[in-house]
């Protein structure tokens, strides 16, 4: 019971930062995008950003480590399918809407200030901005076995090209 209690404050503690982190970051970013270059080729579809604010093992739960991210998705970009490993994932939409599918499930549209879990060993099929001129943006909290990887995307299928490196 008290690991419990401990466990749900290093949550809410790092959620509180990342929310900090998250908003001091915002006012840095720059006022003006970067513009296209004149001769722009098509390019494949922009895929996501991870990036991870604050990672902390959790000192009441032996080889666990409770890490916060920012996941930026550009407008019309997607995440590739990939898995979380045996980590717990919680998703909570910050901008925009984005549409998710774990395998075996229905696609679901979340909205700003809504949220979806994703147990341990969940393969994430489908993970997209439905706009295709704003952006969304993620705080996902990941509870994983320390020292593992928090994201493995699947092996391209054959004829598939993967558009990241």
């Amino acid at each position: 019971m008290i690991g419990m209690r401990i466990t749900g404050g290093v949550l809410a503690a790092g959620i509180a930062a990342t929310a900090i982190v998250c908003s001091t970051a915002a006012d840095r970013a720059p006022a003006t995008p970067q513009a296209a270059p004149a001769a722009a080729v098509a390019s494949p579809r922009p895929t996501e950003t991870l990036t991870p604010v604050l990672e902390l093992p959790l000192t009441n739960v032996a080889g666990k480590t409770f890490t916060s991210a920012i996941v930026d998705f550009p407008p019309g970009s997607h995440a590739l399918p990939h898995r979380h490993g045996a980590a717990f994932v919680y998703a909570y939409v910050l901008q925009g809407t984005v549409r998710s599918r774990l395998a075996g499930e229905q696609a679901h549209e979340y909205h700003q200030g809504q949220y979806w879990v994703e147990p341990p060993g969940a393969h994430h099929v489908l993970t997209e901005n439905t706009s295709s001129t704003k952006p969304a943006k993620l705080l996902v909290i990941f509870i994983s076995n320390t020292g593992d990887k928090l994201k493995t995307e699947d092996a391209p299928t054959q004829g598939t090209s993967s558009t990241r490196g």
